[in-house]
């Protein structure tokens, strides 16, 4: 094999192979055979059954097969290698002749129809199945990223971990059961339904039937506890598969999901959520969240900017074991500040108010999701060292007779979503009510996640700050695939948010402590700027 390449990608490829040889119309003949679509242990098949030869049938699996015409009489049948193990088995065709046009457009046309056909029929028995077409979700998503993604999550540990997170599950469960109305004989489609337990919850509620989706193996980890509640789970299928590549019998008149990742977006299961409702939701459906907003807001931390960049002391050593690591320290340095920082952290080390995003659920096209720029502007409300932007999300279940929240930010209780960070190697200074303005442009990658851009610069302020004008810039860029799981429990801090950077460093030794009452209040007043705009949503 001669391979030609241009400086960073192929140019052409060249293969030496031994022959070839063309399909084309054959005028030769062979014992008469009959073509039979059927049923065999719940497949459906295409089985050629020679006349001349009982013992000399072919099967091919209508869910792999595909049909091509070569000429008006004759067409080639191909059914694709196992999707199991495709470096294993291989794909097989089958050249086919008819005696006429009409047999051929006949054959054709039953070959389509019942392929349509296989999974609506499928469905119809328990815990129904999915459809073998193609969907984009393979064209974006590393093969590698989704194999683990599935993996983590067809773990009855991780579905335990999220189970355990009571202010989420306990608000999924009020915002069904407070909304029985929109349940109530309603078709519900439970998008990425994991264990099944918000199936459980639908139902309960009076859902008609509900249809859970489930692309990793928890699938059957949900048949089994479904089986096990069964004056609700008669009114459950599960169906093993992406929303991107099911088919479902009927529409759904609401869908209920738990999409969130990490800032709301990581995992791109948002995509998913969306993909389901153009496919799946009637007109004027409802969708269970309706909408999301990222909040954020400059923060100051010196305690945690120093954790981080005291990570890169050791590539500082000279000789270590003889060996000079030094040139390596300035990577190391980025690496670090790289990662986002997933923790819960104290609401007082916001240093302004926080502006908010929103995603409509119900409106929000896939396409949106794949680039997110959010412009940012915030006027400090102290004078500190600005160390980067801190991040959380919240969800509206938009229901007929409750609006319920369930909320990540700083101060309320912890979820296992926590709050996240993006903390800058260069920090900058700013006084009391200067502007602090910048950008974070959220790029999406086929590894289920995000690449963040940060930019935050300081404007001129005081006489003549009319005129514009930067006076500090640090920027960064960080892997939301790859955070930093600090997940502290937020420290209390007794100094005022004004206090200066280098006193801050002396307190090292101050221990943490419960949150009195004016903190308690400051808190409040923080969630409730931040959902400042519930009511013009």
């Amino acid at each position: 094999m001669e391979v030609s390449t241009g400086q960073n990608k192929q140019k052409e490829q060249d293969f030496l192979v031994d022959s070839i040889s063309q399909l084309s119309i054959s005028n030769s003949t062979s014992p008469r055979v009959v073509a039979k679509f059927h049923y065999d242990s719940g497949v459906a098949e295409l089985r050629f059954d020679p006349e001349s030869d009982p013992n000399g049938s072919l099967h091919f699996d209508l869910h792999t097969s595909r049909l091509f015409k070569l000429s008006s009489f004759q067409s080639v049948c191909i059914s694709e290698a196992s999707e199991m193990d495709k470096e294993k088995s291989y794909s097989r065709g089958i050249s086919i002749q008819f005696r006429n046009e009409e047999e051929s457009r006949n054959f054709h046309c039953a070959f389509e129809q019942w392929k349509k056909e296989v999974v609506v029929q499928e469905l119809s028995l328990p815990n129904g199945t999915v459809s073998s077409s193609k969907s984009k979700f393979d064209d974006k998503i590393e093969a590698s990223s989704a194999k683990m993604y599935f993996h983590y999550y067809g773990q009855l540990l991780h579905q335990q971990n999220m189970m355990q997170d009571y202010v989420r599950t306990g608000t999924y469960y009020a915002a069904v059961m407070e909304n029985r109305v929109d349940f109530v004989g309603r078709v519900v489609v439970d998008v990425g339904a994991g264990s099944g337990i918000l199936s459980l919850f639908a139902a309960q509620a009076g859902a008609r039937h509900v249809y859970a989706v489930e692309a990793s193996e928890m699938a059957e980890y949900a048949r089994k506890l479904i089986a096990g509640n069964p004056s609700l789970g008669q009114r459950i299928t599960v169906i093993k598969g992406k929303v991107e590549e099911v088919e479902l019998p009927e529409k759904a008149d609401i869908l209920i999901s738990e999409p969130m990742g990490t800032l709301l977006i990581n995992e791109r299961m948002l995509e998913s959520y969306i993909i389901a409702r153009d496919r799946f939701l009637v007109p004027n459906g409802k969708m269970f969240p309706t909408i999301g907003r990222i909040h954020m807001a400059p923060f100051s931390d010196e305690y945690l900017y120093m954790e981080i960049a005291n990570k890169a002391l050791f590539w500082q050593q000279q000789n270590y074991y003889g060996v000079n690591l030094a040139p390596l320290q300035s990577t190391a340095f980025q690496g670090y500040f790289s990662q986002p920082v997933v923790d819960a952290f104290d609401p007082r080390l916001l240093v302004a108010p926080a502006i908010s995003h929103v995603i409509d659920f119900t409106s929000t096209k896939e396409e949106e999701l794949y680039e997110i720029d959010i412009p940012l502007k915030f006027v400090s409300s102290v004078g500190t060292r600005v160390h980067g932007l801190a991040c959380w999300f919240d969800v509206l279940f938009n229901g007929s007779t409750v609006q319920r929240w369930l909320t990540t930010a700083p101060g309320a209780p912890t979820t296992h979503w926590y709050q996240l960070r993006c903390v800058l190697s260069q920090p900058i200074y700013v006084m009391p009510g200067q502007e602090i303005v910048g950008q974070l442009h959220m790029v999406s990658h086929k590894a289920q996640s995000y690449t963040l851009h940060l930019t935050l610069s300081a404007k001129m302020w005081g006489p003549g700050a009319e005129q514009g004008g930067i006076l500090q810039t640090s920027s960064g860029k960080l892997d939301l695939k790859e955070p930093y799981y600090r997940m502290s429990q937020p420290q209390a801090y007794p100094l005022p948010q004004d206090q200066q950077p280098h006193q801050l460093l002396q307190t090292q030794d101050i221990q943490i402590q419960s949150l009195d009452e004016e903190a308690s209040d400051l808190m409040q007043q923080t969630l409730q700027d931040s959902g400042a705009e519930l009511h013009s949503l």
